[in-house]
């Protein structure tokens, strides 16, 4: 009898698929792409800075990715072109921090009434396809960003869950 319990228990645990981690995401910094006729200043600076470390903490809240610091190649980074113009170099970042996935963003700001908040997904093993993922804000406050933010996680990417875990 304690024999057929010790196998039935191994057999259903054998049956149970393992939770896997969440794949290890090189989670950049925000960039700006200031469109608008007004020059960007140090709130908006600070506002990149907030909305950076608020996503990397969403996205470890939600168990879409473990987060990988990204600090080792920030000056590297910042010597650089734009994340989203420097042709792969993100995904060269992201592939020496040891991450599965690169993920950058950038605020598109055409005027102090519309932004947007734009991420993007790229997979680093084979030829997977990178995903874009956008949320417009309307106002340039502090308010808008973590809104925006929010909604973007809660309601694009974790909805979408774009490696297939959660």
């Amino acid at each position: 009898m304690v024999r057929l319990a010790v196998t039935a228990a191994l057999l259903l645990a054998a049956s149970v698929p393992a939770l896997a981690a969440p794949p290890k995401a090189a989670v950049f910094d925000f960039q700006y792409s200031n469109l608008s006729p007004v020059p960007t200043d140090s709130a908006d600076i600070a506002r990149l800075q907030r909305v950076s470390d608020e996503f990397r903490a969403l996205l470890t809240e939600k168990g879409l990715f473990t987060v990988v610091s990204t600090a080792p190649v920030r000056a590297e980074v910042s010597k650089g072109p734009r994340l989203r113009q420097c042709n792969g170099c993100a995904e060269t970042f992201a592939r020496k921090l040891g991450a599965d996935v690169a993920i950058t963003g950038e605020v598109q700001k055409v005027s102090n009434l519309i932004l947007n908040l734009n991420v993007y997904v790229k997979p680093l093993a084979g030829q997977a396809a990178e995903k874009a993922y956008s949320v417009d804000l309307r106002g340039d406050t502090d308010e808008s960003f973590d809104r925006g933010i929010r909604f973007l996680v809660r309601n694009n990417m974790e909805a979408d869950n774009p490696l297939g875990h959660h």
